[in-house]
């Protein structure tokens, strides 16, 4: 069984200069010391060793979370996370006491009262919050890394935007073109036999921009499906300003989709099931091939476009030539 892909793009690759500089990306500040020896005493006394910061306090030691109520306590004063204390076998893992069910009360006021600066200040994140309402802001936050969108593997790398390009390309090996349109040739010598799923990637850049153009074969319900849609490289709010068409056909027939690429927020699988894209049918797909139905012959074009809004409100497509 045999299949390839070919992508017919205007320009053959993307500028050595847009992507070729390595983008190391590290990922927030560096584990720092855990001093997290303390008691009810030492707090409502109001000591605290001043080479320990408050943020350090309330550190879990086991797994370096922040931890929030119900933070507990042995009964020399060790706190952890209640995650960490199921996980220890209700053990102190500084002394090895028995943990038991104090909460250390103290601890949970003083977190109260205190404001910090989202986990992804060095990214860009300006904002600040109380400490019981950061975990939910970080969970949302505009300048998070993203996941890498490689579809084929459970790639855990994240990055910004820059970072995930150079490693789709030295990585993973994807495909780089420049323009915003594109022209994908997909054959499979023998279309009943699809495994699933078989998933081909390129990457597109224009307006500025990066997009990811997948195109995949797989199993829904007992017949194979083909289907390809777009996935913008940016938040979701951005990914609304650009629009995109795709286009198959054969024999006189075509079939086209239009639509908003999904932000590389949502998974490669979440816009699959959604079936958020051009979807074939393999006897559709089969039609288009032409011949005697033998081999699975599609051609699939489209192109990429910016809305803009005229002094009307009205959006005009701006599409690059």
């Amino acid at each position: 069984m045999e299949s390839s892909i070919e992508c017919i793009s205007s320009i053959d690759g993307m500028d050595e200069d847009e992507i070729s500089h390595p983008h190391p990306f590290s990922l927030f500040s560096s584990p720092k010391p855990s001093h997290n020896n303390i008691n009810n005493n030492n707090l409502n006394g109001g000591v605290i060793n001043p080479a320990t910061s408050v943020h350090e306090l309330l550190e879990c030691p086991v797994c370096t979370n922040s931890m929030y109520p119900p933070i507990h306590q042995c009964h020399n004063g060790h706190t952890l996370c209640s995650t960490c204390k199921i996980r220890v076998h209700n053990r102190c893992p500084t002394c090895r006491q028995e943990l038991g069910d104090i909460r250390c009360l103290a601890l949970e006021k003083v977190a109260e009262s205190l404001e910090l600066p989202c986990k992804y200040f060095s990214l860009g994140c300006p904002e600040i919050f109380p400490y019981y309402s950061k975990l939910k802001h970080e969970a949302l936050c505009n300048f998070r890394p993203y996941n890498c969108p490689y579809a084929g593997s459970e790639c855990s790398v994240v990055g910004d935007i820059p970072y995930l390009v150079t490693h789709l390309r030295d990585d993973h090996k994807v495909d780089m073109h420049s323009g915003c349109t594109f022209n994908h040739r997909y054959v499979k010598s023998n279309p009943r036999d699809v495994e699933n799923a078989t998933w081909m990637l390129t990457v597109f850049h224009c307006f500025g921009q990066y997009f990811c153009l997948h195109f995949e074969a797989f199993q829904l319900g007992m017949a194979p499906v083909y289907m390809a849609f777009l996935r913008f490289m940016g938040d979701e709010m951005d990914a609304r300003n650009y629009s995109y068409s795709l286009e198959v056909g054969g024999n006189g027939r075509k079939l086209i989709w239009e639509g908003t690429p999904r932000s590389i927020r949502d998974s490669h699988r979440k816009v699959r099931d959604s079936h958020d894209g051009l979807v074939i049918q393999r006897n559709m797909a089969l039609f288009f091939s032409g011949g005697e139905r033998k081999e699975l012959k599609l051609r699939v074009t489209g192109r990429i476009w910016k809305e803009q809004q005229s002094p009307d409100g009205a959006c005009i497509p701006n599409v690059c030539s």
